[in-house]
């Protein structure tokens, strides 16, 4: 296995790995702006499915015969933890005016979606607005799919995050990891077998979001007090994506069990990465070396997209060590050439192109870049800078290019079970993509008798087409046979300037879903203003400035403010449906 480890940079007297080359330009760049530590993003995803650490011990209570469950009932760790977080949500209903008692406390469940930034930073602030109006602790679970999960890796670093939001999302404002910490954890991540190019844009693509480094894995929160909501974090599995059947795509993993939702098939998130081979645990290996995307775009557009963060972070690095102002003006050229190029082609990324055309246009725009610098290169006199670019174009590119999402040892190889697709029985890795690209809002997860949903709150923060998640939801249920609220088509006709709250009543065993827009008709006064928004906060960007993440966190705490009662109400009537279900009335 070729290790991009051992390519280095001769910088002052000492020869360094290129990964601290990447941290040393995203530093550069913080000074620039002000900042003098570095910001890497809270766990997110990307400490949870990039592997940074991973403790080999087993979860306290959990045993089994087999190292692989097959059971569509939920884990004896999460049912543990169900039953003990009812008690808390009991008081809060209790407080609420809600009388219930914990035999029928409701299974709320809030589901947040995908959409970079965007959804991370609007998640903290739907979040803090829940806890001021005393609404966060009636929630049973909360799932996310890509920029969600962000947030909810961080909030869980602290096992009191739900009475501590003031500092959650003061964070977000917060001076960030200092880069010492950095590169010490970074130092650690090389030694694992796993570790690649994938880990080092992990970290540049996060730093300046969530604004923390904490490596813990997600089995350690197994064992934690029940103060927060369950947590469920989603991806989908590549193979299966492409080519599998729907059974074996969607992804879920949780404190306790990781797995395939649909297959119910599931091994303990402790032995995520751990080889397997017919269902036996051959070797046990450092909890889980998974990677997310860290865009939840397409591949090819973020193929294009990290190929220009790579080159114009070393641009940057390379300015930091040159001291001839002639070349640093040649830089500064190179750097602007980039950027103008990026800019003009950016509105093409959210016109409507069908896959085979916008993935040669993104090669083509790939290739493009890579062409401007080597142009620039060869224009310049033999020196540092000649040899800097040279690095770059010659072996660091390549590496990019064919850089490989989400590989990990795969549980269910060679496993004799009917319900196992060939997709994922004759491969002894799997790769966990963005869920994003099937459905961007965690519902799979949520639907059906497992953990038996009756109400879940629906926070929209994705790029595409208002309610798309709603019916890709909608038609995934029909196909795996699960019950979902009926959709007014009426309704989909608002999708270019959609209201802040609707309600899908769920009749029986379907969940009712309160679908909540982060922008709409009360924050937009109308269908152009709300296509600005999404454009001035499009995935497609570097990090947010601080005064765009004001505005999405005010933007998002005002829209649960404005729908408090609508929430409230819906709250109360999945109290009484479940109180019914327990009388045997449903």
């Amino acid at each position: 296995m070729k290790c991009f480890l051992c390519i280095t940079i001769t910088v002052g007297r000492q020869a360094r790995p290129f990964f601290f080359i990447c941290m040393n330009a995203w530093a550069n760049m913080q000074t620039q702006t002000g900042n003098t530590a570095f910001s890497a993003q809270g766990l997110g995803f990307l400490l949870l499915i990039s592997g940074l650490q991973a403790e080999t011990s087993m979860m306290g209570n959990i045993t089994s015969e087999k190292p692989i469950r097959h059971s569509p009932s939920l884990c004896v760790g999460e049912q543990q933890y169900v039953e003990r977080r009812k008690e808390v949500i009991l008081r809060a209903l209790n407080s609420l005016q809600i009388n219930c008692t914990v035999d029928s406390v409701p299974h709320i469940a809030l589901a947040a979606s995908g959409g970079g930034q965007r959804a991370a930073v609007a998640l903290m602030g739907f979040l803090y607005q829940l806890e001021k109006e005393a609404l966060l602790d009636t929630l049973l679970y909360i799932g996310g799919v890509s920029g969600s999960t962000w947030s909810m890796a961080s909030l869980y670093s602290d096992p009191q995050w739900s009475a501590n939001m003031d500092e959650a999302v003061s964070r977000l404002s917060g001076p960030g990891v200092e880069l010492e910490h950095a590169l010490a954890w970074l130092a650690e991540r090389s030694k694992e077998e796993h570790f690649s190019l994938t880990d080092i844009w992990g970290v540049l693509t996060s730093a300046g979001i969530m604004k923390q480094l904490d490596p813990r894995p997600l089995s350690g929160e197994a064992n934690r007090s029940v103060t927060n909501p369950y947590p469920i974090y989603c991806a989908i599995e590549k193979h299966c994506f492409s080519n599998g059947p729907l059974g074996g795509k969607w992804f879920e993993m949780s404190p306790h069990e990781a797995g395939f939702t649909e297959l119910n098939l599931f091994v303990e998130t402790s032995l995520l990465g751990s080889t397997f081979q017919n269902g036996e645990l051959e070797e046990k290996k450092a909890e889980m070396d998974m990677i997310k995307l860290q865009v939840p775009i397409d591949e090819a557009a973020e193929k294009y997209l990290r190929v220009y963060i790579v080159l114009t972070n070393l641009i940057t690095l390379t300015s930091s060590i040159i001291k001839d102002p002639a070349a640093l003006s040649e830089l500064g050229q190179l750097q602007k050439i980039l950027h103008d190029k990026v800019n003009h082609n950016e509105s093409v990324l959210l016109e409507s192109l069908c896959p085979e055309n916008r993935t040669n246009l993104f090669q083509q725009w790939s290739l493009d870049l890579v062409g401007v610098v080597e142009s620039w290169g060869q224009r310049l006199e033999d020196g540092p800078i000649k040899t800097s670019i040279s690095f770059l174009t010659n072996q660091a590119l390549p590496l990019v290019l064919k850089w490989e999402w989400g590989k990990t040892s795969n549980f269910l190889y060679q496993f004799q079970n009917a319900s196992v697709p060939d997709c994922l029985q004759s491969k002894e890795q799997f790769h966990l993509i963005d869920a994003g690209l099937l459905i961007n809002m965690p519902y799979p997860s949520f639907l059906g008798d497992k953990r038996d949903i009756d109400l879940m709150i629906a926070l929209e923060s994705s790029a595409g087409i208002m309610f798309q998640t709603l019916t890709l939801a909608r038609d995934y249920a029909a196909e795996v046979q699960k019950p979902f609220p009926h959709i007014d088509q009426k309704i989909l006709e608002e999708r270019d300037w959609p209201k802040d709250c609707y309600v899908f009543e769920g009749t029986e065993k379907e969940p009712t879903i309160v679908y909540m827009p982060l922008f709409n008709r009360r924050n937009c006064k109308d269908a152009e203003e709300f296509k600005a928004k999404m454009k001035m906060f499009s995935t497609f960007q570097r990090p947010f400035s601080q005064e765009k993440i004001d505005f999405l966190l005010d933007t998002a705490k005002t829209n649960i403010k404005n729908n408090r009662e609508i929430l409230l109400r819906e709250i109360n009537k999945a109290a009484l449906r479940r109180m019914s279900k327990m009388m045997g009335q449903v």
